[in-house]
């Protein structure tokens, strides 16, 4: 029975031994089961990406065959245009000449139109030192010249009757007219919007009228001038230099012109007399 019992007791531990193993197997592979089934997920989620990287790349492709096509279409019209394209840029060639022809013109006649108001300005202000022309602003445009006084310097205070300090400018600017036998003379009075209140004035237009004659019968009585050249005129407030919103602008504006023309044969003479080597500049 001793015998017996040996046998048994060493079959009973080898099969628990082999349990124990098979346990231990079993729980290793259920764990490497368990990685497998992370790595396929993982697989299959990088499969996931990789198509549809490639549905974007194949989207893109797509694209850019279309663009290439444009651009293809683009130059073999741009081709096709080309012998059109020589013959667009020769006529714009020709029209840049000719534009470059008419400014050559502009800048010659600007040259000798400045050449002319120098000699203007020059003969007509030639009977006056520095500081007599101070007292005026002498202007000339187009060949004619406009000489602008304010009307303090002429006018007593709301009127039109000359103020005995006017003779010194109107001397001075007879001396110019004088000067100059055959120039038209036209003496332009000029307002502010304010309205005049006299009982023999009316209006501005009045009041500006009556100092250009007032200037003019001047001219006429006090320094010899031959009335046949002159002219009065009045302007009224309708020609202003500033805004009358401001008095400095209202200053400006309370002025009177006298603006000296010659006739078209002096005129003429005036070019001839301009200096030559402005008329050739440029």
């Amino acid at each position: 029975m001793k015998h017996f019992l040996k046998p048994l007791l060493l079959l009973t531990v080898c099969i628990i031994f082999t349990g124990c193993a098979a346990k231990k197997e079993l729980k290793s592979l259920k764990a490497e089961y368990q990685g497998c089934q992370l790595q396929l997920t993982e697989s299959r989620a990088r499969v996931s990406s990789l198509e549809d990287r490639l549905a974007e790349a194949q989207k893109n492709n797509d694209e850019l065959r279309t663009s290439l096509t444009e651009m293809q279409n683009l130059l073999n019209k741009s081709l096709a245009q080309s012998s059109q394209g020589n013959v667009n840029i020769a006529k714009l060639v020709d029209e840049i000449n000719s534009s470059n022809r008419f400014i050559q013109h502009l800048v010659e006649t600007k040259n000798k139109s400045d050449s002319l108001n120098i000699v203007m300005i020059n003969n007509l202000t030639r009977s006056l030192t520095r500081e007599e022309m101070q007292d005026m602003d002498i202007q000339v445009l187009k060949g004619v010249v406009y000489i602008s006084l304010d009307d303090k310097m002429l006018y007593r205070s709301g009127s039109y009757e000359i103020s005995e300090k006017a003779g010194q400018i109107l001397s001075k600017i007879s001396k110019i007219i004088l000067d100059y036998k055959d120039y038209d003379v036209l003496v332009e009075g000029n307002t502010d919007t304010d309205p005049i209140s006299r009982p023999n004035i009316r209006n501005n237009w009045d009041l500006s009228a009556l100092r250009g004659s007032s200037v003019v019968q001047a001219l006429q009585e006090d320094y010899g001038i031959d009335p046949k050249r002159l002219t009065a005129a009045g302007r009224g407030e309708y020609n202003p230099v500033a805004s009358n919103d401001t008095p400095d602008g209202k200053t400006r504006n309370r002025r009177t012109q006298i603006i000296i023309t010659p006739k078209l044969d002096q005129f003429m003479d005036l070019i001839e007399q301009a200096p030559q080597s402005s008329l050739d500049a440029d």
